[in-house]
């Protein structure tokens, strides 16, 4: 099903054809100036150098072309030679009708579906998130969403961090506080005992404690380390402790992100392809692109047109082990024999763009992955009034937990200001409908962002129920929902849709832009674009009920077409803001 810009499009590529042109220049979209006309065509200004003619001139010939068409209500040639398009209020009234019975509210679908791999969240074992975890979760769980919908397979993968020195410090501290525990025993081979010795809390006690300690105390980095390379090298009581972190942390893990909505098919780590880096390591040995430097063995990858030094990339470090490179490389490797993907996709801060070129080029020199279809969607911070990356009052960084409770208790505290609670609801739909309110806040707050921009934490204004919200959104859906529950008591039905007022026409209008909005969100890998979309529709709406009662309308037709535009809204607000990771409550 396409949308009218698209059936425009074609229509006035068929009319550049005709006139021996390009159809190409055909392209029709929403017009800047939407007082003006619905949608424009700017093709003729391209045009008029492989025509030799005045770009008015083929305006003129192609609106001739395009006055008998359908759709057409009215089309003007406007300035040097744009053209401006109006459709009638019955193919508007047709698109509705359409996005109203269509399971996908109009959204359409890629015309390039792609296996991708998206990885996303990135979590470090025994290591509590925080507030700097927030956007790689909710844009990465958006794109995922917006990928499936639109017809790509996606693989979803959160890439735990659990074989850096933050384990090797772990199995210290653990070392210092039970000695007595089998894990530690050299001449152990296992089993091991199934139960964890150490809860999330111990991890959470332990780690910074030993972080701050390797920072002053040199022969206790040195034990980390050692620890880590022992654990890299298959200690068996390592190994099993390893184990007992990682399952440890994945079950806090996954209670931060349900908060969140946020879900992944695989919860693998660095741990799970330790196993492929000596041939990988060998691979690069006989390709020749691994050499030996004081110590090390790296790959070159710096290229002659790089603006800014590109470092070589290291597969094993001066004491043998190795890090983030490797055992990113052996991810893809690992990715490639399971999974075979079309394209991998990265959903990680922007800071990290050195790593990752080094990692493509690398990849790519070997032969495993083509450096084209790998990429690293970067994203800027989260940040503080003063500028910088977010930290609480007394200076430290906010867990994710922490935030989680914090959103949850103001979207408690401000809906029960706001009295927009009924007197029958209980406690247990107060707390989800609370829940969502949070939730909706502080997704949408990040999300409609220009990805790669900085934006700055604001409570009281993610929380509003007024403005560019997320709260206002689901105010606004429910708001539909509660217009048609009392249509239906009122024994009012919609029917079939007509369109004759002005406001009608822009909400239709406004509902036709959905598939672009999807489709740009894809393409540029912006979901800000959908969330400007669905604001814009809740926008359209709320002029539309002012201006044109539904209940009170003059005539029952006019209030079954009026009910039958309010579920379409309410159809594609919804599919919107769960793309989005948004659930709007019944009631409020």
């Amino acid at each position: 099903m396409t949308d009218l810009a698209g059936r425009l499009s074609e229509a006035a590529s068929a009319a550049f054809e005709d006139l021996g042109l390009d159809p190409d220049f055909g392209r029709v979209v929403r017009s800047n100036k939407p007082e003006l006309a619905d949608f424009q065509c700017n093709g003729a200004m391209a045009a008029a150098k492989a025509a030799k003619r005045p770009p008015r001139d083929i305006a003129a010939d192609l609106a001739a072309r395009l006055e008998g068409d359908a759709l057409v209500g009215r089309v003007d040639v406007a300035g040097p030679g744009f053209l401006n398009l109006n459709v009638t209020d019955a193919a508007l009234a047709a698109r509705a009708a359409e996005i109203k019975t269509d399971p996908k509210a109009g959204g359409g679908a890629a015309p390039d579906p792609e296996t991708i791999v998206l990885d996303f969240g990135g979590p470090n074992v025994a290591k509590p998130m925080h507030v700097g975890h927030i956007r790689s979760a909710v844009i990465g769980d958006t794109l995922q969403r917006l990928f499936r919908f639109l017809g790509d397979k996606v693989v979803s993968d959160t890439h735990l961090g659990d074989w850096g020195l933050q384990m090797g410090l772990l199995i210290v501290a653990l070392a210092d506080e039970r000695p007595e525990l089998p894990y530690f025993d050299t001449a152990n081979e296992g089993p091991f005992p199934a139960e964890p010795p150490v809860t999330i809390e111990d991890l959470g006690r332990l780690y910074p404690q030993a972080s701050a300690r390797s920072k002053e105390d040199e022969a206790y980095k040195n034990r980390a380390e050692i620890a880590v390379s022992e654990m890299q090298a298959g200690r068996a009581g390592y190994r099993a402790l390893l184990r007992h972190f990682i399952d440890v942390s994945v079950a806090a893990l996954k209670t931060d992100y349900a908060f969140l909505d946020v879900s992944f098919d695989l919860w693998k780590g660095e741990s799970d392809v330790d196993h492929l880096i000596p041939d990988i390591v060998q691979t690069y040995r006989d390709k020749g692109l691994a050499e030996e430097d004081r110590g090390e063995l790296i790959v070159r990858v710096a290229r002659e047109n790089d603006k800014k030094e590109t470092p070589p990339l290291k597969l094993i470090n001066r004491e043998g082990g190795t890090g983030y490179h490797a055992t990113d490389i052996a991810t893809i490797v690992d990715r490639v024999e399971a999974i075979g993907p079309d394209r991998m996709i990265y959903v990680v801060d922007q800071r990290q763009a050195l790593h990752f070129e080094q990692v493509y080029r690398a990849v790519d020199l070997a032969g495993i992955f083509p450096e084209d279809k790998l990429e690293h969607i970067g994203f800027g911070t989260m940040n503080g009034t003063d500028g910088k990356p977010f930290k609480t009052r007394e200076g430290g960084v906010l867990r994710l937990a922490d935030l989680n409770a914090m959103m949850f208790e103001a979207a408690a505290k401000k809906i029960e200001e706001a009295g927009r609670l009924p007197e029958d609801m209980g406690a247990d739909e107060r707390a989800d409908v609370a829940a969502k309110v949070a939730r909706a806040a502080l997704r949408f707050a990040d999300l409609q962002n220009t990805r790669t921009q900085n934006y700055v934490f604001d409570l009281d204004r993610f929380m509003s129920f007024e403005g560019k919200t997320g709260p206002y959104l689901l105010y606004a859906a429910v708001r539909i929902k509660s217009i048609l529950r009392r249509a239906g008591e009122e024994g009012l039905a919609a029917g079939e849709i007509t369109v004759a007022h002005q406001a009608e026409r822009d909400l239709v209008l406004a509902l036709d832009g959905f598939a672009t909005a999807l489709a740009q969100s894809r393409e540029k890998r912006m979901p800000h674009i959908l969330c400007e979309h669905v604001y814009n529709l809740a926008q359209a709406f709320s002029v539309f009920y002012t201006d044109c009662p539904i209940a009170t309308a003059d005539d029952a037709g006019t209030r079954a077409s009026r009910l039958a535009l309010a579920e379409a809204v309410l159809k594609q607000l919804e599919t919107g803001l769960g793309l989005l990771g948004i659930d709007a409550p019944e009631r409020m």
